[in-house]
């Protein structure tokens, strides 16, 4: 089992030609925005939680029980996705699975008591489960037809939508609009975006499926290496979204203007790096951007917490982002030619339990955080990330 994802590369473009490539191509850009849709729907939603559990009178042990509901669809979808997309082809899941998690998230918003909410979070599990492994599928596609790389920008369209999700709920938060119409207002206004996309995403061809029973196996040694890389990668991105605010107005005495800066630090790195990764990962080489980024990803974490001062906590969330931006593109990418495992089914697994590690890691720091304090919840990412870089010397993908 040694097949490298160093092997050479479609394209060494500079940043700005790889970037020009990708938004004048109309199905790598109609990717894209399907990318951006799903980040937009859990941003605004993300922002909103603190409402929900206030109005539903959650309890934070109450509340972290309900979330792992996302997770629990995310893992149900996992077994046919491949199977889906093969059926149906990986631009049609895409447009459909994107509609369904447009209408899903409508539910845990507006539910009326717990069960209703976990309900609905595990229909937007299922949907952004699907979701996921369609559109990167689709990535796949388009750069197998045109020749090109826009995995990572693809990514970047993704880190892109997430933040301007949780800069407008907290720009509506701010005017007092409720959390159910700017729900409703941005699914409506997707929904519109979904429909129109779908004559260009018919238009991308699909690899004829050479296993067309793709479903869930057993991840051979090499997968599980790079699903454990990519679930430390996931969870240095869930700590930033759901706890980078709370660590820098608790720890740091920041207030809750700066705190929240803390996520838009992490978010624009992240999105710059993955808009450059397309150019930047045939020139260093996959496996050492990956290490390096962990490591890089574990510096930030470890400078936030060592000196709990605003400025320097602020600097450290932007390190995290800049070291996280690249694993899930090289990981998504890897995931479709592990020998031995069909493509669908690779992508399919890679990208469940990797949103696993996005969702359920939050609730996990949030557990460790309430028992022994949230520096030691953050630690705990600190440590998967390094050991995320030793095992990434492994990898012979």
């Amino acid at each position: 089992m040694n097949v490298s994802i160093d092997e050479k590369p479609l394209s060494t473009a500079s940043p700005l030609r790889s970037l020009q490539t990708f938004f004048t191509n109309p199905q790598a850009r109609a990717v894209g925005l399907v990318f951006t849709t799903e980040s937009l729907l859990l941003g605004g939603w993300v922002a909103h939680i603190p409402h929900v559990k206030d109005r539903l009178h959650l309890t934070d042990a109450g509340l972290g029980m309900v979330l792992f509901s996302m997770p629990a669809g995310l893992l149900l979808m996992n077994p046919v996705s491949g199977w889906i997309i093969a059926r149906l082809g990986a631009a049609q899941t895409c447009f459909l699975s994107a509609l369904s998690l447009c209408l899903s998230t409508l539910l845990p918003i507006n539910a009326p008591n717990v069960a209703i909410m976990a309900l609905g979070l595990f229909l937007v599990g299922l949907s952004a489960s699907l979701l996921n492994v369609a559109m990167n599928t689709c990535v796949a596609d388009v750069e197998r037809e045109h020749g090109i790389l826009i995995m990572s920008a693809c990514h970047g369209m993704w880190s892109l939508g997430g933040m301007i999700g949780s800069m407008l709920a907290g720009l509506l938060i701010a005017l007092n609009v409720s959390p159910s119409l700017h729900m409703l207002g941005m699914t409506i206004a997707l929904l519109i975006l979904t429909v129109s996309l779908r004559p260009i995403l018919a238009t991308i061809p699909a690899e004829p499926p050479a296993e067309s029973s793709a479903t869930f196996i057993k991840p051979n040694l090499m997968l599980l290496l790079m699903i454990l890389v990519g679930l430390a990668v996931a969870m240095g991105e869930g700590a930033a979204l759901d706890w980078s605010a709370v660590y820098l107005r608790d720890a740091t005495g920041a207030t809750s203007q700066l705190a929240a800066l803390g996520f838009g630090c992490f978010s624009l790195t992240m999105t710059l790096g993955r808009f450059i990764g397309d150019a930047m990962i045939p020139r260093f080489g996959a496996r050492r951007i990956l290490v390096g980024g962990s490591l890089v990803a574990a510096l930030g974490l470890s400078l936030a917490i060592a000196v709990p001062v605003p400025v320097v906590a602020l600097a450290g969330f932007a390190l995290l982002g800049a070291g996280c931006s690249l694993g899930a593109p090289i990981l998504y990418t890897a995931s479709l030619r592990v020998p031995g495992i069909p493509a669908a089914t690779g992508l399919a697994t890679f990208a469940t339990f990797s949103f696993v590690g996005f969702l359920a890691g939050p609730p996990v720091i949030g557990f460790v955080a309430e028992a022994y304090g949230l520096a030691y919840g953050l630690g705990l990412v600190i440590v998967m990330l390094l050991f995320s870089a030793a095992i990434s010397r492994k990898i012979k993908l």
